[in-house]
């Protein structure tokens, strides 16, 4: 049995990523999922587990980590290669660079735009489809020049970008005019081991 636990929420980009990198690195693990929606507490056991009480969080025998950007950055030291977290200093601030944004203008701009639709949160659909907006442009700007966010192959800053922007439809925002994070998407589902966020179809969504 696998040692590695991943507790998680299926319609969960932040999780998506995760799920991913998992997959990519063709590890074995559990999965095992968690109801936190908006305004839905997470229940006592889960934040015995957990204290955040949030999701994704994962269990890799004694080692408990919670946030997607940390469980990223954990799996590719300890599980992948120095290819999805490179070593050279700065390539590395490169990822972390794209890290930032995928916490920042895609978490509260498309994140949270799609959460209004998907979840009935509260947050202001068009200023966060605005903010969003700003992360794509700097997004496209980049794969304008680059197959790939932050090296020359993909990496975590990939992965971690990928799920929201996918998901930008249902956050209300088109991605017509970004040419480049089209052809981008394209390459990141053609990676070997990419899954779907919900299992059975064929793209995220």
């Amino acid at each position: 049995m696998s040692s590695i636990t991943l507790y998680d929420f299926p319609l969960s980009g932040n999780c998506h990523k995760v799920r991913l990198l998992l997959s990519m690195l063709d590890l074995e693990y559990e999965r095992v999922p968690i109801d936190v929606v908006a305004k839905q507490p997470a229940s006592p056991e889960y934040k015995r587990i957990n204290p955040r009480g949030q999701v994704p969080f994962l269990v890799d025998g004694d080692v408990r980590i919670w946030d997607s950007m940390a469980i990223l950055v954990y799996l590719a030291r300890r599980h992948g290669t120095s290819r999805w977290l490179p070593d050279d200093p700065a390539v590395e601030a490169v990822v972390m660079q794209w890290l930032a944004v995928a916490g920042n203008e895609l978490l509260y701009g498309l994140a949270r735009a799609r959460a209004v639709w998907r979840l009935g949160s509260p947050f202001n659909r068009e200023q966060c489809q605005q903010e969003g907006r700003a992360g794509l442009a700097l997004m496209e700007q980049r794969l304008e020049q680059a197959d790939w966010l932050a090296a020359d192959h993909p990496t975590i800053a990939d992965l971690a970008c990928y799920p929201y922007v996918a998901l930008a439809d249902e956050a209300g925002v088109s991605l017509t005019p970004y040419s480049s994070i089209r052809e981008w998407l394209a390459r990141v589902e053609a990676l070997p081991g990419w899954v779907p966020l919900i299992e059975g179809e064929d793209k995220s969504g």
